[in-house]
């Protein structure tokens, strides 16, 4: 009966990707799919985030796709929500980034809690 238990328990885990969570794995594959590699930073307050994406060349949508799984990632794990208040350049009216050579440098907030 305790096999039994102890089944369930990890098929229950690793469908909800807290097996990922706590021992690792598996975000090589969600990050496989995103068009480029973004590294997150967290600032003085934990709410605040910047986003640097090495991508040279590409557009703009590839590059706010793997912005945006970043951010989301890193606001669901600590805050419960996925919502992010993105900075805005007034020019464009969409979202704000900073040119660092080749990379692009997003900025944002976690809005829950």
């Amino acid at each position: 009966m305790r096999i039994v238990g102890l089944l369930c328990v990890v098929l229950i885990l690793s469908g909800c990707g807290l097996r990922e969570r706590f021992f690792g794995g598996g975000g090589g594959q969600a990050s496989a799919t995103l068009p480029f590699r973004a590294q997150l930073s967290r600032g003085d307050d934990r709410r605040d985030i910047s986003v640097r994406v090495s991508a040279e060349g590409a557009s703009l949508d590839d590059v706010r796709e793997s912005v945006r799984f970043q951010a989301t990632r890193y606001c669901v794990t600590n805050y419960g929500r996925s919502d992010t208040k993105w900075a805005i350049d007034p020019a464009t009216n969409d979202w704000a980034f900073v040119r660092a050579g080749g990379d692009m440098i997003f900025t944002g907030r976690c809005l829950a809690r």
